[in-house]
């Protein structure tokens, strides 16, 4: 579908006479450029989630350990065997017990790490050490023996060259651990730091035991005085670091509890919402996040949690689920929401022009429904506009109205509601008034009378998101915030069928009684504005299957 991001006004009013009018945008989101396989913007959801211990860093390691010692004991399976076999062909039977040994270690460690369903991180690192250790071990032997073999002939330069053979075997050794097995940098250096000694405890073993062997290398003067072994356990010590900082910092930004952060799907003021899955149920879902740092004090974050709390106790069909909420060690609050696959009517409309009659009243009884829910448990939205409300595919149906943060855009320095009278005497005492909303949709009252409003300014926002659905623009445009507040408080919205005549007078008079200026005069309650659209006679133009048809036609 489309890809063109939806716009909303952020602004701050500020008035040098008098009070200062403090105005918190809403928490809405922005459509990413990130998008379903259909194209359109997924949103979230809240529920019920199974406990289970969150997973740790620890595991994900043991996952990882476990995948590089399968890997890297099919490797060594294939050199050693090959090696043992090439050695047995020619007639080489030296060290023939020892050799049969670490490769039959090598073996079994395979294919107990394929067949082992568990194992813990100990009998892991055991099986590490006998892989890598084992291949040292065999590659000391090999240069104990050369250099034997070479001494007794009394080659010097091949002596020579067994020595910086090995030790460059050494060292491509080490850094191979450093990077492929996940580890803290600490045990990273003791392992190839014992790795680096092994060849010079060899070589120094061999020249005091064998003076031949001390007295040939004596003969060469252009050997490397840099220990290259301790030179790579150093630089794998350092790699092995990093890799291990890099993985840990991943984790954290794409672990919040029991969820995996997928990808992000969409950002705003407060926060940012990702696509996300419970690791334990492997249900996609929405997780909105909202961080300390940008602007929200523990107050505020306390209301956020009080107001999921109460979202949750809502349960219509056409009301977005809340499935877990928590706080992460950070200070991030977070909750969790149903992943929806669909549109939001603002997007639907900016890229497809406005909404025939039918279909604007069909997922507008359904936001009726979803309001008077929430009204009827005392819960006010503040904030609706076309950007939460969803039309969404749930239950093999399309146009599935959800509305989305209920309840969420709260004022951010009082509220008298929920008896916090001291922020709200704080900011009295200063001259300041906050109050929460997306300009374009807000009613009069929301700016003058913030905690007293009731459900008749959903409705009022109601009424304007349906003048934006059947016309493509809101009721008031401006190029400021406050000219928007001006307009809601004093003008009448340009005429509707001056913009698109397509529809009923009686859809007209039920969207121009939703804009009345004073709440009095407005419909009592979203479900009588519901049935005013009901009883228009575009109500039966538009249903599921109508719905099926045209998204099917977008694919």
């Amino acid at each position: 579908m489309l890809d063109d991001k939806t716009e909303q006004l952020q602004q701050v009013i500020s008035s040098s006479d008098g009070p200062t009018v403090e105005l918190a945008v809403s928490p809405g989101f922005e459509p990413s450029d990130r998008q379903n396989a259909t194209g359109s913007n997924p949103v979230v959801a809240v529920g019920v989630v199974a406990k289970g211990r969150a997973p740790r860093f620890a595991d994900q390691t043991e996952l990882l350990l476990r995948s590089r010692l399968k890997a890297a004991a099919i490797d060594l399976m294939v050199v050693l065997g090959l090696g043992y076999v090439g050695n047995f062909l020619a007639g080489s039977t030296q060290w023939q017990f020892l050799r049969s040994l670490i490769l039959g270690s090598v073996i079994g460690s395979y294919f107990l790490l394929r067949w082992k369903s568990r194992l813990s991180m100990l009998q892991m690192r055991s099986i590490e050490l006998t892989l890598f250790g084992g291949v040292a071990i065999q590659m000391c032997l090999m240069m104990y023996s050369r250099t034997e073999h070479f001494a007794n002939q009394g080659e010097a330069a091949s002596i020579v060259g067994v020595q910086q053979f090995f030790f460059t075997a050494f060292c491509l050794h080490i850094l191979t651990y450093g990077i492929f097995m996940p580890n803290t940098w600490r045990r990273a250096a003791v392992v190839m730091t014992c790795l680096a000694c092994m060849p010079y405890l060899i070589a120094w073993y061999q020249q005091s035991t064998n003076t031949a062997v001390a007295d040939l290398l004596a003969t060469n003067h252009a050997g490397s005085p840099l220990p290259t072994t301790f030179i790579a356990a150093l630089i794998g010590t350092f790699g092995s670091h990093i890799i291990h900082r890099t993985r840990r910092e991943a984790f954290q930004a794409k672990q919040i509890m029991q969820y995996r952060l997928l990808e992000q799907i969409g950002s705003g003021g407060m926060g940012e919402v990702y696509r996300a899955e419970h690791l334990l149920m492997k249900r996609p879902c929405a997780m909105k996040l909202i961080k300390s740092e940008k602007g929200t004090d523990a107050s505020t974050i306390a209301k956020f949690e009080r107001e999921v709390i109460a979202t949750a106790r809502l349960s219509h069909w056409n009301t977005i689920d809340i499935y877990d909420y928590g706080h992460t060690e950070d200070g991030t609050f977070y909750y969790v929401m149903e992943l929806l696959e669909g549109d939001n009517l603002q997007s639907l409309v900016l890229r497809n022009g406005p909404l025939p009659p039918g279909r604007a009243i069909y997922l507008l009884i359904q936001a009726c429904e979803a309001l008077q829910e929430a009204h009827d448990v005392g819960l006010i939205h503040r904030d609706i506009k076309p950007a939460n409300i969803f039309a969404a595919h749930r239950g093999g149906k399309w146009d599935v109205c959800k509305v989305l943060d209920f309840g969420l855009v709260r004022e951010s320095r009082s509220d008298l509601a929920n008896g916090d009278t001291s922020t709200s005497e704080s900011s009295t005492r200063k001259g300041r008034a906050s109050f929460s909303g997306t300009p374009g949709y807000m009613p009069p009252e929301q700016v003058t009378h913030y905690d007293s409003v009731d459900g008749r300014s959903d409705l009022y926002a109601l009424g304007c998101v349906a003048y934006f659905l059947l016309t493509g623009r809101a009721p008031f445009e401006g190029k400021t915030t406050i000219d928007f507040i001006v307009a809601h408080a004093t003008s009448k919205p340009p005429p509707i069928r001056g913009l698109n005549s397509n529809f009923s007078s009686e859809l007209e008079t039920a969207l121009l009684r939703c804009l009345e200026k004073d709440p009095a005069s407005r419909f009592p309650t979203v479900r009588e504005f519901g049935k005013a659209l009901s009883n228009c006679p575009e109500s039966t133009e538009w249903d599921s299957d109508r719905a099926a048809a045209w998204w099917a036609s977008l694919e």
